[in-house]
This record gives structure tokens, C-alpha cells and sequence, in this order.
């Protein structure tokens, strides 16, 4: 494989993917890296109901549409790319992945997404793989003619709940506040579910069970009473953490680990662009990172013709 490109994109949820399909179509010889599986937070979305313009279809048909079009235009998309450390600070950015060898390009794109948050509570832990799930897309099926909660109060909360009822005979959406964040239309969907209700005001306090998940302990934020549901499945939508903690003093972040760019997408790396959930924003969607992407591979070009001029002076 080539060593010298002229974009490296560290990341391929809709953010990079989007990123490559304009920087192919500007003939940009492209690498697009991911360290997991191609698709970032998409391939995990049992359903994409808001994307304009495409019918309500699967997180992972748009992930491989995406995939196809990249690569379509000449990138070369790969996945299970650990990125052991990237030099950032000169002309040439160097990174380093894993079984593949040392990269080189003018220019790199941020766009390493996020991972689900988690509670931090011991039991969860030990729950994990037994009974606990980030992912309605993959662990739907398992649970089956059961009864689960899914605890957060966000979209994606919500939007997974009335998902999993596909397959649970009961879903308990457990959410801390009395009020839930989520746009008032996926509530709106969730209430209108009979196999879906509503535990609010509740602190998980402890996953309980003996060799698999058997019940939620929640305390009532209001009584301070302890509340059992018993539940075989848990499914935690409770926001994200930023895929960053390796970009510490390579680029800016803020206190929360989230990338800081200017409204091109330049990171304070000159060459160094971001995109998607990893970077400071308020609304992280499927459409707010697909233009992310667009508006980082916009300003590659630009600096790359600025790059192609003062070397023709």
C-alpha cells in the first residue's frame, strides 16, 4: 500500500466517510482509517428515520452506501486500523497504525467519533455481555419475549426503546429527570408504544442478579426509596464520550475532551481539520456530522491548493 497521500481521515462514521466521498470527487488521493468497524455510532442505529431524503432504513444500509460512494471516487477505506501515534506538528503529518506501517499527508481529519458513556457502578461491570447492552441494533434479538429497560432520556433513549420493542415483551425507560431531552416528537412515538413506560426521576444505584442480569435498582430522587424492576436486559443510551484522550496535547480540547475547531473546521494544527461528535458542538446527528464532513473536506482542499500554490511561487 501507497505511504504518501494527500488526506489521511482518522475515522469512518458519517463524518469521515462524507469526508472522502469530496475529497475523491476532488481527486484528493485519500486514506480513510477507522480502528473498529466501518460506520462509527451509525452501524449501532437499529433505524434512521430522519435522514433527508432516504426512507426510514437501517444505521448499517447508510454506512454501506457510504462505504460504496467512498470508495467509489478512489478512497481506500480500512477498518480495524489501531492508530498507534500520529506526529501532527510539522508540514508532513505522520501516523502510525498498527500491521499496516507509517503514513504520510499534508493533511489530516479528525473525525474519531465517540464511545457510549457509562454509569461507572461496579455491577455494571460485571453485568456487561450478561444482561447489559450499548447497542438495541445487536443485542435486540437476544431478549426476545422479555422484559428490559433502556435507561437514558435522550433521542436516541427513546428512539431505542420503541426499536426493542420489535422484540421485548416490556420496555422501562429509566430517566433521572422528570423531564426527558429528547425532541418532543420521540416521545411523543415512545408514549404511543403500549410496550413502553416510564420510570422518572430515578439514580441507578445498582445492575442486580446472579450469573446474568435480573433486576434495576433504582433510588426515587424525589422519596429516596429504593425501586426494583426486574428486568433481564438493560440497554444504556446516557450520551457519549469523545474518542480524544490519545489527541491530549497534540490538538486543542476543551475540559470535556471534545476536539476545538473554528467554523472551517481547523483544528489550532495547521493542516489538522475535525469533524463529527468528537469535536465541540451542541447537536450530534447523522445529518450534523455528514455536514461536518463536507465543510472539513471543503477546507482540506482549499489549504491543499494553498499548499499546491506557494510551492509553484
Amino acid at each position: 500500500m501507497d505511504t504518501r497521500w494527500d488526506v489521511i481521515v482518522i475515522g469512518a462514521g458519517a463524518a469521515g466517510l462524507t469526508a472522502g466521498i469530496y475529497l475523491g470527487r476532488a481527486r484528493k488521493k485519500t486514506l480513510i482509517l477507522d480502528h473498529a468497524t466501518v460506520g462509527g455510532q451509525m452501524i449501532l442505529t437499529y433505524a434512521v428515520a430522519n435522514y433527508p431524503g432516504v426512507p426510514e432504513t437501517a444505521g448499517a444500509s447508510i454506512v454501506q452506501t457510504m462505504r460504496e460512494q467512498a470508495e467509489g471516487v478512489g478512497c481506500t477505506v480500512m477498518g480495524n486500523a489501531d492508530v498507534l501515534s500520529v506526529d501532527l506538528s510539522g508540514p508532513d503529518k505522520v501516523v502510525e497504525v498498527d500491521d499496516e506501517g507509517t503514513f504520510t499527508a499534508p493533511v489530516v481529519i479528525l473525525a474519531t467519533g465517540g464511545i457510549p458513556r457509562r454509569l461507572g457502578l461496579p455491577s455494571e461491570e460485571r453485568f456487561q455481555a450478561r444482561g447489559i447492552s450499548y447497542c438495541a441494533t445487536c443485542d435486540g434479538d437476544f431478549f426476545t419475549d422479555q422484559d428490559i429497560v433502556v435507561i437514558g432520556g435522550g433521542n436516541s433513549a427513546l428512539e431505542e426503546a420503541v426499536s426493542l420493542t420489535t422484540y421485548a415483551s416490556s420496555v422501562t425507560v429509566i430517566h433521572e429527570f422528570e423531564e426527558f431531552q429528547a425532541q418532543p416528537w420521540a416521545v411523543a412515538e415512545a408514549e404511543k408504544n403500549p410496550k413502553v413506560r416510564f420510570l422518572t426521576n430515578q439514580e441507578v444505584v445498582e445492575f442486580a442478579g446472579e450469573s446474568s442480569l435480573s433486576a434495576v435498582v433504582t433510588r426515587d430522587k424525589r422519596t429516596g426509596e429504593l425501586v426494583r424492576t426486574e428486568a433481564s436486559g438493560a440497554f444504556l443510551f446516557i450520551g457519549y464520550v469523545p474518542n480524544t484522550g490519545w489527541l491530549e496535547g497534540v490538538v486543542k480540547l476543551n475540559e470535556r475532551g471534545e476536539i476545538v475547531t473554528d467554523e472551517d473546521l481547523r483544528t489550532d494544527v495547521l493542516g489538522v481539520f475535525a469533524a463529527g461528535d468528537a469535536r465541540v458542538k451542541r447537536y450530534r446527528q447523522i445529518t450534523t456530522a455528514v455536514a461536518d464532513g463536507t465543510v472539513a473536506a471543503l477546507s482540506a482542499i482549499a489549504h491543499l491548493t494553498e499548499l499546491e500554490r506557494a510551492a509553484a511561487a
